[in-house]
């Protein structure tokens, strides 16, 4: 029995110092002085750069509204595509290995696409990047693809890309 009691009286001692709910250490900084935290300040040990959610920056951006003649789909896609965000204050800007190209949202005839373009009309991309836009439309927008991808260009390389989009 003593062998029993003293070592749970000696743990029951030790544990009196603290807080048995309380989780949050003695301010141990890690091996080689590595901080605990994380730092917002660039430049620091701890810094963590922030993780860009495309979705939720998108969101924050206005859709741009347009009226055409146009009623087929495909033909409505590609005034989208023309009419697709060109500024940071309408487009979400992603970094590619060779051109950068802009993402946002265009309304067309209340038809909602999603537009990813590149920033000047006249560069153009691979077509292999309109089929990766559609297969990751979730994805970049936080909406379901309501159909095909739609591409403004040529049979190899476009300069833009757009899918309705299924928000609801």
């Amino acid at each position: 029995m003593k062998k029993i009691l003293l070592p749970a009286l000696a743990v029951l001692t030790l544990s009196a110092c603290e807080d048995p709910f309380n989780r949050e250490g003695v301010g141990f900084t890690g091996i080689d002085g590595e901080p605990r935290t994380v730092s917002d300040v660039k430049g620091a040990a701890a810094f963590v750069q922030p993780a860009t959610n495309i979705p939720e920056e998108l969101a924050k951006l206005p859709t741009v509204q347009v009226s055409s003649d146009q009623t087929e789909l495909s033909k409505m896609a590609k005034v989208a595509i023309e009419n697709g965000g060109r500024t940071d204050t309408s487009a979400v800007q992603l970094s590619g290995q060779s051109t950068n190209l802009l993402l946002s949202t265009v309304s067309v005839n209340g038809t909602l696409f999603g537009v990813l373009r590149t920033e000047e009309g006249d560069t153009r991309v691979d077509n292999s990047i309109g089929a990766n836009f559609g297969a990751r439309t979730e994805r970049f927008t936080g909406c379901l693809p309501a159909g095909d991808v739609y591409r403004k260009g040529s049979s190899k390389r476009s300069s833009g890309f757009a899918v309705p989009l299924n928000c609801s």
